[in-house]
């Protein structure tokens, strides 16, 4: 058990028999009363974000988590599918528990899964993925006094703003962090 005034973005608690990552952390103290914690926390089983106020002096169960280096496979609609590169075991985890991070796998990619016990919770993408644009509108030469840009369609469904120098087939990276556009690779 761990004191609410010791969490912070990132720590993950469980609740109510649920497990959750902490998104936001506030700790107002108003001038008369106790102190008491506001926080963002995501369900990591099912990807819906809840608001929870804590009093000071409450306590919650911190979690530990295990990482194991996976690789992704493929997915059916309704789950994703990796295989572990030492055991070869294959965990699949909902859509929902995923969330954005569907928009950046690409079948082969290697990154790293976290478990509770035996059960599969969420993904750690890597900071930056290298895409293909599969459409864009060409960029027109005067469009913009300084650095335009445009939305290009990645390979994944994601829609980035790209300078306008892009064009189909290019590979981009992108921030996996912000979803934005770093660099032409």
């Amino acid at each position: 058990m761990i004191p609410v005034t010791a969490l912070r973005k990132g720590t993950v608690i469980e609740l109510d028999g649920e497990i959750y990552r902490v998104l936001e952390y506030q700790h107002h103290k108003p001038g008369r009363g106790n102190a008491f914690i506001r926080t963002k926390l995501r369900n990591l089983r099912t990807g819906a974000i809840i608001d929870r106020t804590f009093l000071s002096g409450d306590e919650v169960q911190d979690v530990r988590l295990d990482n194991r280096t996976v690789q992704y496979l493929y997915n059916d609609g309704d789950f994703y599918y990796f295989m572990d590169v030492k055991t070869f075991e294959q965990p699949a985890l909902p859509a929902e528990a995923l969330g954005d991070a569907v928009k950046y796998l690409i079948e082969g990619m290697t990154l790293e899964l976290s478990f509770y016990g035996n059960e599969p919770i969420e993904i750690e993408l890597p900071v930056t993925v290298d895409l293909k644009v599969v459409e864009t509108e060409p960029g027109v030469r005067g469009d913009t006094a300084q650095g335009g840009t445009k939305p290009a369609k990645l390979e994944t469904g994601l829609v980035v703003q790209v300078p306008l120098f892009i064009e189909e087939g290019d590979v981009v990276r992108v921030d996996t962090r912000t979803g934005e556009y770093v660099t032409r690779v």
